[in-house]
């Protein structure tokens, strides 16, 4: 008890110092160790931007939070109250206002100790509690992993952080100081953090324009989570130091005169590259560390944005610039609000020279981002120009929530959005829109719109029609075409790049497929009762209850589509039914009488699935062996994948069937088909000039659609062969198109490819 941290007692040793006023007068009990009246004398003089009531608050989430976290230490040995203690400071350094910096003293109190959500409602008020139990993560629940509860537990400090944007920067002062201190973590979980702090919070803090954050908390990452290499570049940078000095002080005295002779005032510093942004060149471009020779960079403050521009006229006059190395960020900020100018030269010895030239302004935004010139407002309209792009970001994070079918696909779907780069397009009305680097014309309908990319059938890209899967540059002028009847495509998923564009399609296409998985998992389960003579149709609602509750589905409609995509055996679950109705009375009822049972057998086709192409995405026809109409088929229900038909002469089938006995269900095709199907031909023909044209003639002339085409490597002179993928209404149409082919006086031979 004797190294408890006393509130009143920090409050004594901090009044001592310079603050006597801010919390007025209190008891004298005998002051804490040095290090921590340091602390908080530290968090006080930071809070001169707050009013004397606001401080008078902001003590006594102190005093709550002192003791909550009586008696708990960190694993250095500190008492833990140091800790929100750091991140209260981290808060007061970006001058958030009262509720945050209360939310960082109280951030772990629900979490790890008693406290409860209500008992912080009663005492700071509904906003305080909201905010510190957004920062809260979801421990208390029972999760099936660790990584389910991660993203459940992000999923949720996502939506907090939507709501208010306070929530995150908080959280990311919370994570910095964790980062500062993981010294004291064993190796395994410092590894675990640092990776996760570089995968969410680094980007994060940049998507946010937290800059100075983001390079730390990068550094810190590289330091944990690679250690050796950390400390290995660490020192190649030290003694590169002296080596460059003399070159860095004669860029700055170069630059320095010229800028002066010209009239402009400028702070200008060299500022030496992260660790970590080092590494990362050296990875990506795959050079040693004596190659890397822009290890320095130099930062040029001006007063205005015409100086900004006279100062990049300056240098270029003063070294020559490198071709494609200048970027306008001024006309053209960057996602998250960053403005300046980029430019790349070639200095003295041919090393190249970075120069990044802003406003006084520009930096403290480039530093602090949405935390720069912090006042939190209620309205949308009260925010700046930062706040407001981090607003919308905020925003798409909650439509992304709205159509992501869990926690962790919507953790993947942010993932994808925290890009460090972006390209900027527009509009045929002239409206700029900011897109990560390599996304594509679809992307874009998706970011004006959900539905307008849902029902994007073309689009013209500088006026020139281009397919949906065109990757976008800066300056495009993009024009999507709709058509209210279109859906999306599950190809386009292995294109799209966007978190917002991939959980639209992948939701439309779990709805659709999901209602047709409810039909075809009834047709199943019809399939697997009637041979237990039993009549689905007069199932009551007490045994689809005790049906329900035995599976652990939600509903009869979750256990259907359960039944399609493979994750429930029919025939056991037919067993179950049966098991069932013996322990109901009465149950006669339900089962079929001999004459209803011959009947059944006779309209049903032996229980035989009827498959007639209009199925959807809840029946799949694997390329494997490609079967059509006329075919003598099977199905494999595959987990999650939904009913897929083989041939029975297919090879991959019968080694499934050898594995799964249990999971195939008879099939027929019906007489009424309703779409075409792919098949694979092999035609060998004679080596020639125009061959492929006249082929491929053939082939449309017996109504045959082209899907794919292949060449056989092994060609000769005079002969070679084609591997074409065509659509067919079934074997029939597939005999009319062979019979054609072999008319055609380039064709040697012609077979069908079966199964592989």
């Amino acid at each position: 008890m004797a190294e408890r941290v006393d509130a009143q007692g920090i409050i004594a040793a901090f009044l001592e110092q310079s603050s006597r006023h801010l919390f007025g007068p209190t008891s004298q009990p005998s002051a804490p160790p040095k290090s921590q009246v340091i602390s908080v004398s530290s968090l006080i003089d930071k809070l001169d931007h707050l009013k004397p009531e606001d401080l008078s608050l902001i003590r006594r989430a102190f005093q709550y939070s002192d003791n909550a976290h009586l008696g708990q230490y960190r694993q250095s040995g500190e008492p833990y109250i140091t800790h929100p203690l750091a991140v209260a400071e981290l808060c007061a350094d970006w001058k958030l206002d009262a509720p945050s910096i209360m939310a960082a003293l109280l951030h772990d109190v629900i979490e790890d100790t008693g406290s409860t959500r209500q008992e912080l409602v009663e005492i700071f008020g509904a906003k305080v509690a909201e905010l510190v139990e957004g920062l809260t993560k979801l421990d208390k629940l029972e999760f099936q992993s660790h990584a389910e509860a991660q993203a459940e537990s992000f999923r949720k400090m996502f939506m907090a952080m939507a709501r208010d944007v306070r929530v995150i920067l908080v959280k990311l002062a919370d994570r910095l100081h964790n980062m500062r201190t993981l010294d004291s973590m064993a190796i395994e979980k410092r590894r675990r953090v640092a990776l996760e702090t570089a995968e969410i919070y680094a980007p994060i803090a940049h998507r946010l324009g937290l800059n100075m954050v983001y390079r730390e908390l990068q550094d810190l990452s590289f330091r944990h989570s690679s250690p050796f290499r950390f400390a290995t570049l660490d020192k190649a940078i030290k003694r590169a130091r002296g080596n460059r000095k003399e070159m860095v002080n004669k860029i700055l005295d170069a630059a320095r005169m010229a800028l002066s002779k010209s009239g402009l005032e400028v702070d200008l510093r060299g500022r030496e590259k992260t660790l970590y942004s080092i590494y990362r060149k050296m990875q990506s471009k795959h050079l040693s560390f004596s190659e890397v020779l822009d290890v320095y960079g130099f930062r040029v403050t001006v007063k205005s944005i015409d100086d900004c521009y006279r100062a990049l006229g300056v240098l270029h006059s003063l070294y020559k610039p490198m071709p494609g190395k200048f970027k306008d960020y001024i006309a053209i900020p960057k996602l998250n609000g960053y403005q300046s100018l980029h430019t790349t030269l070639v200095g003295p010895f041919g090393m190249p020279v970075e120069f990044q030239i802003r406003t006084q302004e520009m930096h403290r935004v480039a530093e602090e981002g949405v935390a720069a010139h912090w006042a939190y407002k209620d309205g949308e309209n009260d925010l700046t120009e930062m706040q407001t792009r981090a607003h919308q970001w905020l925003q798409s994070l909650v439509d992304i929530q709205d159509i992501s079918g869990d926690s962790q696909e919507f953790l993947e779907h942010v993932k994808i959005d925290l890009f460090p780069d972006a390209v900027y397009v527009f509009t045929p009305k002239g409206q700029i829109r900011a897109l990560p680097r390599g996304s594509t014309v679809l992307d874009f309908a998706y970011a004006v719109h959900s539905d307008l990319g849902n029902q994007c059938v073309a689009a013209k890209v500088n006026g020139v029609q281009l397919p949906l899967r065109t990757e976008l540059n800066n300056g495009d002028i993009v024009e999507i075409t709709s058509d209210p009847n279109s859906q999306p495509n599950p190809v386009w998923l292995t294109f799209v790049k966007t978190g917002k564009a991939r959980a639209a399609i992948r939701h439309d296409l779990k709805t659709k497929r999901y209602k047709e998985s409810i039909q075809l998992g009834e047709r199943l389960l019809l399939q697997a009762l009637r041979q237990q003579a039993i009549d689905l149709a007069m199932l009551d609602d007490g045994v689809w209850e005790k049906l329900i509750y035995w599976t652990g589905s939600k509903t009869r409609d979750d256990l259907c589509a359960d039944i399609a995509m493979g994750h429930r055996v029919p025939a056991v679950i037919a067993k179950r039914i049966e098991f069932i109705l013996s322990e109901n009375s009465g149950s006669g009822q339900m089962r079929l009488d001999s004459q209803a049972w011959d009947q059944a057998l006779a309209a049903d086709h032996r229980q035989a699935i009827m498959i007639d192409g209009a199925e959807g995405e809840s029946v799949q026809y694997p390329h494997c062996c490609y079967p059509i109409p006329g075919d003598v088929i099977l199905g494999y229900l595959g987990k999650g994948e939904g009913l897929q038909i083989h041939t029975r002469e297919c090879r991959h089938a019968q080694r499934l069937h050898n594995k799964d006995p249990e999971h195939w269900v008879d099939v027929i095709w019906s007489e009424d088909i309703k779409r075409s199907f792919d098949v694979a031909i092999r035609v060998d023909v004679v080596n020639g000039k125009g061959v492929l044209a006249r082929i491929a003639g053939t082939l449309t002339s017996a109504d045959a659609n082209i899907a794919h085409v292949t060449m056989d490597d092994r060609l000769t002179e005079h002969a070679a062969s084609m591997r074409f993928v065509i659509q067919v209404e079934g074997r029939y149409h597939l005999a009319k198109v062979m019979r054609r082919l072999r008319q055609n006086q380039d064709v040697i031979r012609i077979s069908r490819v079966l199964g592989k």
